[in-house]
């Protein structure tokens, strides 16, 4: 029987994990191991793909994916169910002299509060999230404490040490070539047998390591038992119950990152590394690839060569890299090749699916012997279940999906007009001062015309940034972007895209830089290259004060909203179009399996929404001052001097003629000169395009109708990125080429569909 075969509100025993690579291996380290009960929790909206529950953790995959695992409906049926092991251990201390400076590095699976630790501890205002891959990149905070500066390296959230996805290779990378002197492993103790995955990897690489079970009042709660000193004697760390909401256990957390990074060897035993036990086999090969390893100096310093050993035997590619620049390089292929021959031969498995396996019976054993047992006097997803059973619903999963964004886009115009209208009015009021109290001459334009036009155009805005801010912060601390990607997956599959990707995707509303980042989370590099390539068609929040400019003009407020939502849909029609044409003739490939944790929904605090939304406030501030204003001045200066000095008009102004010589370039779009000089201008930030037209029209009326006003929307909508996101798309994909692809397209695309609209709507108006 296959998983895919089972109904919702079945549950079965997984018998085998078929399929080969990082299929299998990820589907593994996500908890599909031989013996583990699953449940079918429910099937997406399209009944594809489909929330199981396992090891505790609510995941989803596709049916495709799920035909692939075994399953037995009688427990007594699965075969191969992994016994307990005996915990057995080596006792190693490692060396390492004491300074005032600790080198601290945090890691932890997605969704266990690494990064509110971060925050908690630094004082440091980074993103929090609930979804996978928020830390999209190291982010660095300091504190002190009781005489130690401790330097905090926040790493993104990895469920193990593998080199399967971007984000594990990077922690890998980070562990391995700037080796921290003690590292936090934030643990989510509400799924701690899940968790201890990446902790058994973190000991196979002999770190120093504190673990943070994290989350400890949700267990309490739940009435959880474990003896947490003896599981910290038998995997040789110490453990230490914490809740960063409220910071409880922060302090003891930090006392023990200081007492590990002081021990020394033979000093009150304080430090054991363990030793796991994978077989006889294994620990053979392992021994027998350790005597080419530890020849060599240079790398026996740089790598823990039990680890690099198992590595070799699961077949790691970055692994072999590293072995293949050895002289003894086929030596070792060939030890390697006969140990993973003879585990085949003893337990039917691959040696990566066997190191997998052992580990896992040694997380068994030590929580059997630890005594521990989950709770039922609290179940953790009861409320999350309630949710889904409406938000993820067959039939209203996709209504109240839309239903949030059109809330989303509604308050945002509606609610943010009132403040806007009062910082509209207090920047007219500051012009008007300036202008009556100031003689008439250059710097006197350049502050009312100049500065206050251009930069007063474009800060009114920040009520609304604000409040979409506020609303994508809300979906993402919440759960609830999770929940889309799970919704949309069959739909972004269509489109040739992995469902992770509409995460980046519904980011992109903010901000395309972010956005592009968090394309790491895609495992697949030909979905990740898609996904950056049509961000793009997200209408990020500097094109929102373009929109609210020119929709406020030129339509009534019974058709703003309207206008605005089109200009939003339009965008997104564009991206399926486009990740269609790219995933069927330009960029292919094979996609990865749709495998995702869906935690569960908690409510964020209003201080961490609070802190998100200020952020990009101050963000947006920074770039009033900096970028706009510095465009804004520039902008001026060009409108108010002629190549021969003090202009006559704007038409005779540097700026004119620069406009009047583009203006041919966008007569099928029926733009004039002053709307090309500024979709010039907005290459370097959208915004510029308002604070242009802001400087430019001044307190003169539009000349131009409805019809060349959406056409123009349509084009800032799709035409070339902004710098920053170029160069995101190049550092992403590693390549100048992408980045100019995505420059070049988008601005054929805007011309094409801005002309297309003016020249098809002006046969029916006039």
């Amino acid at each position: 029987m296959r998983l895919s075969d089972l109904k919702t509100g079945d549950e079965a025993y997984i018998v085998k994990v078929k399929g080969h690579g990082g299929f299998r291996k990820r589907i593994v380290e996500m908890g599909f191991i031989k013996g583990q009960r699953v449940d079918v929790l429910q099937s997406a909206p399209l009944q594809d793909p489909v929330k199981y529950k396992v090891m505790g953790y609510e995941v989803s995959l596709r049916r495709q994916e799920a035909e692939k695992i075994e399953v037995s409906q009688d427990e007594r049926e699965a075969a191969g169910i992994i016994e307990p092991q005996n915990v057995a251990s080596t006792a190693h201390y490692a060396k390492h002299s004491a300074r005032h400076t600790i080198n601290v590095a945090l890691v932890g699976n997605p969704n266990c509060g690494k990064t509110s630790l971060f925050n908690f501890a630094s004082g440091a205002h980074e993103r929090v999230g609930n979804y996978s891959g928020v830390t999209v990149d190291a982010k660095e905070g300091y504190a002190d404490f009781e005489g130690y500066h401790l330097k905090l390296i926040d790493l993104p959230g990895t469920y193990s040490l593998s080199a399967y996805s971007p984000e594990e290779l990077y922690v890998r990378k980070q562990l391995v070539e700037d080796t921290p002197d003690v590292i936090i492993n934030v643990i989510d103790s509400t799924n701690i047998e899940r968790n201890l995955y990446l902790t058994t990897q973190l000991m196979d690489m002999h770190l120093r390591v504190v673990c943070a079970l994290n989350m400890f009042d949700e267990t309490e709660r739940r009435g959880d038992h474990l003896s947490i000193d003896t599981l910290s004697s038998l995997l040789g760390m110490p453990m230490v119950p914490t809740s960063f909401k409220t910071g409880r256990g922060l302090d003891e957390l930090l006392r023990e990152v200081i007492h590990i990074f002081e021990s020394q060897e033979g000093h009150d035993n304080y430090y054991r590394h363990i030793h796991i036990n994978h077989g006889h086999e294994i620990e053979d090969g392992i021994a027998n690839i350790q005597k080419f390893l530890k020849g060599n100096d240079l790398l026996r310093l740089r790598y823990s060569t039990r680890w690099l050993a198992l590595k070799l035997l699961e077949n790691d590619k970055e692994a072999w890299r590293v072995a293949d620049e050895l002289p003894e390089a086929h030596q070792i292929r060939e030890v390697s090749v006969l140990a993973s021959r003879r585990v085949k031969e003893e337990t039917g498995d691959d040696a990566e699916t066997a190191i997998m396996d052992a580990k896992y019976g040694f997380i068994r054993g030590a929580l059997q012997e630890a005594g521990y047992k989950m709770g039922e006097q609290e179940d953790t997803y009861h409320v999350t279940h309630k949710l889904d059973a409406l938000i993820t619903n067959r039939w209203l999963g996709f209504p109240v999906f839309f239903a949030l964004l059109f809330l989303m886009f509604e308050v945002t115009f509606t609610l943010g007009q009132y403040p806007m209208d009062w910082i509209d009015a207090g920047v007219a009021w500051l012009g008007e001062l300036i202008g009556d109290t100031m003689s008439d001459g250059p710097l006197k334009a350049m502050l009312v015309d100049g500065i206050i036009a251009g930069v007063g155009s474009v800060i009114v805005f920040l009520p609304q940034i604000l409040i979409l801010y506020t609303f994508i912060s809300l979906m993402e601390d919440s759960g609830y972007m999770a929940r889309a990607a799970f919704i949309m997956d069959k739909l972004m599959h269509g489109m040739g895209l992995h469902g992770k990707s509409f995460i980046p995707l519904i980011m992109g509303f903010g901000c395309n830089v972010p956005a592009i980042m968090a394309t790491r989370t895609v495992e697949s590099r030909r979905s990740r290259l898609i996904t950056m390539l049509v961000l793009p068609m997200m209408s990020c929040s500097a094109r929102l004060p373009i929109y609210i400019m020119i929709t406020g003009a030129f339509f009534t407020v019974r058709y703003q909203s309207l206008v605005m939502v089109s200009l939003y849909l339009v965008g997104i029609v564009l991206s399926v179009i486009i990740a269609r044409i790219l995933s069927t003739w330009v960029i292919k490939g094979e996609d990865t399996p749709f495998v995702m944790e869906l935690p569960p929904y908690r409510f964020p605090t209003a201080k961490a929404i609070f802190r998100h939304t200020w952020e990009k406030g101050k963000q947006y501030l920074k770039k009033m001052g900096g970028v706009i204003l510095v465009a804004s001045i520039i902008v001026w200066a060009m409108g108010y001097f002629s190549p021969s000095g003090v202009a006559d008009s704007l038409e005779s102004s540097i700026i004119g003629h620069l406009g009047k010589a583009i203006e041919p370039v966008f007569t099928a779009q029926g733009f004039n000169w002053r709307l090309d000089v500024s979709l010039i201008a907005g290459v370097g930030a959208k915004e510029i395009v308002a604070s242009t037209i802001g400087v430019l029209y001044g307190d003169a009326a539009f000349d131009f109708s409805p019809l060349v006003a959406y056409s123009f929307l349509l084009f800032v909508l799709i035409y070339f990125p902004c710098i920053a996101t170029v160069v995101a798309i190049k550092n992403e994909s590693g390549s100048w080429r992408w980045a100019f692809f995505a420059a070049i397209y988008t601005t054929v695309l805007a011309w094409i569909v801005s002309a297309a609209v003016y020249q098809i709507g002006g046969l029916f108006y006039s």
